[in-house]
């Protein structure tokens, strides 16, 4: 066990995931150091090629589907203990009528701020499915997977948010492998009580923890208490500046808030990797506040959170953003049901943040003076 200067208060305690070798590659970790630990992990034997993509990851093409359950009674379930309900998921064709397959599951509420019903009227959705029958389907291999859903029903911004968090997904997916896969569907909600309407909505299906793990070559590590410091010294600083780009504080590697650590092999260092991006800027959820801890008074106004770097640190990082600018950008211009205004917000916020990283005043005054000091 080390003591590491942690940002916020005091010390941290780093409890370690496994052994550490002895010498100067452990002493490394406990003080904080990169020099000796770093080493290990570029000398480190390749890894294995991941996996393909399961079937539900390998396109971005949006699903047609129908839910049918008791929604009536999910909904009335919202706690952290809720129970699945038996459910039909129908796939449908192409043309949105002729049905490929429809298969059992079941469906339960899930989530913490979204799931309060001042909140959420539609409240996230986990769906189970079952292990045979899905074969040639895009749910091949699939067990229970998060379903994003609207929130509310009669206030058309909701879904266009659940578009706009689908496509953050994207965003990080085009920067690293190292990301959740996500899918959008357009869903058909049929309420088998009868008490609510039958609707259709934007959604999309987020990629399990372990599944995401197991592709990029680890497995998931359940342990709060890290700093950022000692996570994967590549992956970091990229979250650092994708979470600035998007517009969103509430994250957290010390706590493990919205962010899934990976053990990887041959490494010291866990792959911390983001989810969860509902309180970003770009969207402006109507229930979104920043911590007022922070100093921002507004989820539409940017902050850095990462921790010092120098110029010459951070000039490969937003290279990294400008080469991808254009790919980053066509996500918004090509997504179905985006609307016209969405878009365009989305793309003057983001015109706001290439502005600040082209410009080296504004790179002194956001990255450089403005970061998170260690102690």
């Amino acid at each position: 066990m080390g003591y590491l200067a942690g940002p916020l208060s005091g010390l941290y305690v780093l409890h370690m995931p496994r052994p550490l070798p002895h010498g100067l590659a452990a002493l490394s970790l406990l003080l904080g150091a990169a020099g000796p630990a770093r080493a290990l992990q570029d000398s480190a034997v390749a890894p294995a090629p991941p996996p393909p993509p399961a079937p539900l990851f390998a396109s971005h093409e949006p699903l047609k589907l129908t839910i049918e359950t008791d929604f009536t009674s999910i909904f009335k379930d919202r706690t952290q203990d809720s129970e699945y309900h038996p459910g039909k998921l129908t796939l449908l064709g192409p043309d949105g009528a002729s049905a490929a397959t429809t298969l059992d599951i079941e469906v339960k509420t899930r989530g913490n701020f979204r799931l309060q019903s001042k909140i959420c009227g539609f409240p996230p959705l986990r769906l189970d499915f079952p292990k045979e029958g899905t074969a040639g389907t895009p749910f091949e291999g699939q067990d229970k997977l998060k379903l994003t859903v609207h929130c509310q029903d009669k206030k058309a911004e909701y879904e266009q948010s659940v578009l706009l968090e689908y496509l953050i997904y994207r965003g990080f997916n085009l920067l690293t492998d190292n990301s959740f896969k996500a899918r959008p569907a357009q869903i058909k909600y049929v309420d088998t009580a009868g008490k609510r309407d039958t609707l259709t909505r934007w959604a999309f299906f987020v990629e399990d923890n372990d599944a995401m793990a197991r592709r990029i070559g680890g497995s998931v590590l359940d342990m709060t208490e890290v700093i950022d410091e000692n996570t994967d010294l590549d992956q970091i600083p990229l979250i650092w500046m994708y979470e600035y780009f998007i517009g969103n504080t509430d994250w957290s590697v010390y706590a493990l808030h919205n962010i899934v650590l990976v053990e990887m092999p041959n490494t010291l260092f866990p792959m911390p990797v983001p989810y969860d991006f509902d309180w970003s800027g770009v969207i402006n959820a109507p229930y979104a506040a920043p911590d007022v801890k922070l100093p921002i008074r507004s989820v539409r106004q940017r902050l850095y959170r990462g921790f010092c770097r120098t110029a010459e640190e951070v000039t490969p990082i937003l290279a990294r953003f400008n080469e991808k600018k254009d790919e980053l950008l066509a996500l918004y211009q090509n997504q179905p049901g985006l609307d016209d205004k969405t878009r365009a917000e989305a793309l003057a916020y983001y015109d706001e943040f290439y502005k600040t990283i082209n410009d080296p005043r504004a790179i002194q005054r956001e990255f450089i003076r403005s970061c998170r000091k260690a102690g």
